[in-house]
Order: C-alpha cells, then sequence, then structure tokens
C-alpha cells in the first residue's frame, strides 16, 4: 500500500469523550485532555464477521472490511492517531483505502478525512454531514468553534437515501437517519455479516451526546433507535458509535432508557421546573449506573434533553 503514514494534521475539534460532572456551561473544553488519551491509546481490532472488523481506540468505532478493491472504511477516528489506525488496517488486507463512510461530522469519527482521502479513499457521508464539514459552528457544549475541513477532507460521494453498495462479496447499505444525533447521520449494514454501524445513534451503555446546533434532538434519538431495531435480527452484532459491541436486545434497552428519561424531563418541565431544578430532581437516576458513570454525566444529558421537550 502506498499510505502516507508521516505526521498527523493538527486536532481540528473534539467530542468529550471524559466524564462530564456539571452543567453544559461549566465544562472544561477538553481538547487537551482528548489529544492525550488519542496520542497514547492503542488502536485495537476486533474481528467480528464473515471478514468485518471494528477498531477501538481513536475517538468513536470504526469498522473496516479488505476486499479485492482494497479496504472499505466506516469512520475514520482523530488524525492523531493516523500511523496506529493504518497499521492496524494493513493487517487485514494490502489494498489500498478505497472508501471512507463518515456516519456524521464529529471530530471523532471523522477528524481522519484528509489523510484517509490522501491515501486514495472516496469520502462518502450525507449532505448535511458534507455541509458541516465545510462550514464555522459553534457548539457551546464543547467550548469549541469548529472551522471548515480543507478540501482533501471533505464528502465526495452523497447518500441522499438508500444507497447499496457492493464490494468484493459484501453487500453493503447505507441510509439515512431522520434528525437525531445530528441532521446528517448514516448507518451502514453489512448483509451478509449482518453487522449494523450505527454512528453516534446509538451508545452502548454511555448516555449519549446530541448535537442540537447540528439539528440532533432527543426525540430524533429515538427515533433513530427504533429504526435501528427495525433493521436487525436477534442474529446481529450492532457496533455503536461508542461503547463495546451490542446486539438488538442491547438496542432496546437503550430505546427504551431514552423513552423513560425523555418522559421524565418533559414532566418535570411542565411542572415549570428550571434546568436547575430539573437537575436537581434526578431524572436520570433508574438508569444512572448504567448509563452515566463515563462521556456525558447525567447532569449533561438531563441538559440535552430538557433542551428538546
Amino acid at each position: 500500500m502506498n499510505w502516507n503514514l508521516g505526521s498527523s494534521r493538527p486536532l481540528r475539534c473534539a467530542l468529550p469523550l471524559i466524564l462530564l460532572a456539571a452543567p453544559a456551561a461549566a465544562q472544561e473544553t477538553p481538547y487537551a485532555k482528548i489529544n492525550a488519551a488519542a496520542a497514547t491509546s492503542p488502536v485495537t481490532l476486533h474481528p467480528l464477521r464473515n471478514g468485518v472488523v471494528m477498531l477501538e481506540g481513536s475517538g468513536g468505532n470504526m469498522i473496516a472490511l479488505s476486499g479485492p478493491e482494497g479496504i472499505f472504511m466506516v469512520d475514520d477516528g482523530i488524525a492523531v492517531s493516523q500511523d496506529k489506525i493504518g497499521a492496524e488496517l494493513r493487517r487485514i488486507g494490502p489494498g489500498p483505502l478505497r472508501y471512507v463512510v463518515n456516519t456524521h461530522w464529529h471530530w471523532d469519527h471523522a477528524d481522519g478525512n484528509v489523510w484517509t482521502h490522501q491515501a486514495g479513499a472516496i469520502l462518502i457521508g450525507s449532505a448535511n454531514t458534507a455541509k458541516h464539514l465545510g462550514e464555522t459552528m459553534r457548539v457551546v457544549e464543547w467550548g469549541h468553534t469548529f472551522t471548515p475541513e480543507p478540501a482533501d477532507g471533505r464528502i465526495a460521494m452523497i447518500v441522499d437515501g438508500d444507497r447499496t453498495m457492493a464490494f468484493g462479496d459484501e453487500q453493503i447499505r447505507l441510509r439515512r437517519y431522520v434528525p437525531s444525533h445530528t441532521d446528517g447521520d448514516v448507518s451502514a449494514f453489512f448483509r451478509n455479516a449482518n453487522v449494523l454501524a450505527t454512528g453516534d445513534t446509538f451508545w452502548n451503555g454511555l448516555y449519549p451526546f446530541i448535537d442540537y446546533v447540528a439539528g440532533g434532538s432527543i426525540d430524533g434519538m429515538i427515533a433513530a433507535a427504533n429504526a435501528n431495531i427495525a433493521m436487525v435480527d436477534g442474529g446481529s452484532i450492532v457496533v455503536p458509535g461508542h461503547g463495546p459491541v451490542g446486539d438488538r436486545a442491547a438496542l432496546i434497552e437503550y430505546r427504551d432508557m431514552l423513552v423513560a428519561i425523555r418522559d421524565n424531563v418533559a414532566a418535570l418541565k411542565r411542572q415549570g421546573k428550571t434546568l436547575e431544578q430539573t437537575i436537581a430532581a434526578h431524572p436520570t437516576a433508574a438508569f444512572d449506573a448504567k448509563w452515566g458513570q463515563a462521556i456525558i454525566s447525567p447532569a449533561l444529558f438531563t441538559t440535552l434533553v430538557y433542551r428538546g421537550v
């Protein structure tokens, strides 16, 4: 492979992959911690089924499949992990990078776009993902203003609705979600392997982030969870944007958690409770032991849900 595995470009933005324990406005910008974690953490390869593998250790989970044309990826992680990701990809096949799907625009899933494109990949994503990668956006919860992605990191192939791509012996169905985590999320379903990559519409064992600046909402997250449940069966492997590999039962448990907390927060808001009073009422208490121990705290998740009900 003729891959450019030299020095990575500077971090463009960051998703808070640390414990957030207070309302969003008070959060420390997490970029330095994220940079250090990505620079020092190993990238680990996990075989799934029929040659489909998951890579973890650079922000969000990534998927890769080697075929006669080269390598098909779903998401490409944080650019600082370029060398480690490249080393793991070489383990699964000798071919060049051929395609990279961005499940959405966030840094921990798309920051590797420049180097993967320069290595030969065609970048794929929704029109809204392409739009967000090309504009300046302020996400208050992250304390950061996002600047346009360089030209080499922009989407070249747009997913408007459902699109099926043949790749070797595999059929990969790309499908747009309704606005949910963002307004541009895309799933990738490897039909023969029966593996679904959900991006950040599913966080397994973790409260999710909802990007309201980019059109996300709690009701959209619930709709996307229902769409994921409908796409799989009892034998499916489900790769979340964050957290361990799951299955249909895990998707149902996640959906039920979202619905319960949405309803709890909505009831408090209807009573006239302020955000601070709603957080103090602990509407997530029944779920915190499992879902609230890392990444997005109960207080921040309550804040995100309150904003959308």
